[in-house]
């Protein structure tokens, strides 16, 4: 009886936890939305003079980082815990390489800064955006990581991980639009 009680509040709080984790990532996704729209309205026709190598590698990483941390939440749901480990860390790697990449060199080698028109306010704003929920996933990540090598989850229950997951594959689908928008569509600004 009082294991069918424990797995009905489990599946509770886990309806809740996930009607909140959606609610959460519509709401952050209209001011990605937002910042989409302003660099389409702000620079029509035109592109950052950005560095097409670096964003092809960062971009890689990134989309690279979504696949480990599918196959981290499927092997844990299969009860493999070494391959949830393995893949969970690898996704951390991934996602500390995109922002060494996007803030610790493009935003160094920039020919513009910040205060520089149109370009440097939407490529700051729109890299600095996605770089701060990048970091916040990484460390969501670091602490999943070590949580799991405590045994603290199980294939039944690791709501942690599928949120982990959840807002990792929302960061990636974000890029997968930014990265366009910055780097390919338009001339670029000299």
């Amino acid at each position: 009886m009082a294991d069918h009680h424990m797995t009905a509040s489990y599946k509770e709080r886990l309806a809740r936890n996930r009607m909140g984790l959606w609610l959460f990532i519509i709401s952050d996704a209209f001011v990605f939305i937002g910042l989409f729209v302003a660099r389409v309205v702000l620079l029509p026709g035109q592109r950052p003079h950005l560095e097409q190598g670096l964003g092809l590698v960062v971009t890689t990483m990134l989309l690279v980082s979504s696949f480990f941390m599918n196959r981290a939440e499927t092997e844990l749901a299969h009860g493999n815990r070494a391959g949830f480990m393995r893949g969970t860390l690898i996704t951390l790697v991934l996602g500390t390489i995109f922002l060494i990449g996007v803030v610790g060199i493009e935003w160094q080698i920039a020919p513009f800064g910040p205060a520089d028109g149109a370009q440097g306010a939407i490529f700051y704003a729109m890299t600095g955006f996605h770089a701060f929920h990048v970091l916040t996933g990484v460390i969501f990540l670091a602490i999943v990581w070590n949580n799991g090598r405590k045994g603290h989850y199980s294939a039944e229950e690791h709501w942690a991980v599928e949120a982990c997951a959840v807002y990792w594959h929302f960061i990636d689908v974000v890029w997968i639009f930014f990265y366009p928008a910055l780097y390919l569509m338009g001339t670029p600004v000299l």
